[in-house]
């Protein structure tokens, strides 16, 4: 049982160390929008990771067999990316006066919950992370249904924890933040966030294609 934690441990530390759209979602609101706002952020993409574990682990065979269902995927996920970059790369940012008491009013967690489920969720490369994982498993013929359990739980909470580290580190650059500075990170990750975009829509269209001429080669 250890064995099976210690190795799902390991594959979250991998999986924690790819910088995609997530790790830069991450860093920018937590220096914007403070730790416990981006802890609400690493929630959302904790239970989009989480579902996708649920489903890829009871249906891989269904996936793998269903290869328009990542181009629906890739495209919808570009579509919440772009818009994402868009909606960032034009947002004010303005130095937050000095409250005199006056309970200010705080960034929406709701709204921070759903931008993590959203961006992890729709990204159609953490889905095939999973079914890679779901397969990699039912290899595992050791494995108990113990077993997987903590291996799952050692790749979710290593995720988890290491999204709220690196929320916290970020956060302590704040002192030193200035608004120029967070105007100049916004478009930083508004730019990151649409090229991410644009690589989902190449790789949607890719796998398109590639089903069409499968399709076509098929009828003649």
């Amino acid at each position: 049982m250890i064995q099976a934690l210690l190795e799902g441990v390991s594959m979250g530390l991998i999986l924690s160390a790819m910088i995609g759209p997530v790790f830069f979602t991450l860093v920018q609101n937590s220096i914007a929008e403070g730790f416990r706002n981006t802890a609400v952020l690493a929630t959302g993409i904790f239970l989009s990771d989480l579902i996708y574990v649920v489903i890829t682990y009871f249906s891989v065979s269904a996936f793998a067999q269903n290869p328009y269902f990542e181009v629906f995927l890739g495209y919808g996920g570009a579509l919440v990316l772009i818009g994402f970059g868009v909606s960032t790369f034009f947002k004010k940012t303005v130095q937050r006066p000095n409250s005199a008491g006056i309970d200010m009013i705080k960034p929406k967690k709701m709204s921070a919950f759903f931008k993590g489920f959203s961006i992890n969720g729709v990204n159609p490369f953490v889905l095939l992370f999973w079914i890679s994982i779901a397969g990699l498993v039912s290899l595992k013929d050791e494995f108990t249904s113990v077993d997987v359990f903590l291996y799952y739980v050692g790749i979710l909470l290593t995720v988890f924890l290491i999204d709220l580290l690196k929320a916290f580190v970020a956060k302590q650059l704040k002192p030193f933040v200035t608004p120029k500075f967070m105007v100049n990170m916004n478009r930083v990750v508004a730019v990151v966030l649409v090229f991410f975009g644009v690589r989902l829509v190449l790789f949607a269209y890719e796998k398109h294609q590639s089903l069409k001429e499968v399709t076509m080669a098929w009828i003649d």
